[in-house]
């Protein structure tokens, strides 16, 4: 059984989430993440053989003020 864990940074474009990139290292990552100012997210992802099986989102930045009403 295989198992993982990465920290991932995902973009919002439209209404959509793509991955950026992931890393092993949470201090990287987020210092990568740190760099970008608006539709991002910072997750901590599990895998196992190649599913993820728990995600958990350690960061979001560039909420609007229309999706925080919602």
């Amino acid at each position: 059984m295989d198992q993982w864990e990465q920290f991932e940074i995902w973009q919002q474009k439209d209404s959509q989430w793509e991955m950026l990139a992931f890393f092993q290292d949470f201090d990287v990552a987020s210092a990568v993440a740190r760099t970008r100012s608006s539709g991002m997210r910072l997750i901590h992802a599990f895998y196992q053989d190649g599913a993820i099986v728990d995600q958990q989102v350690l960061a979001e930045l560039g909420a609007t003020r229309s999706r925080l009403l919602k």
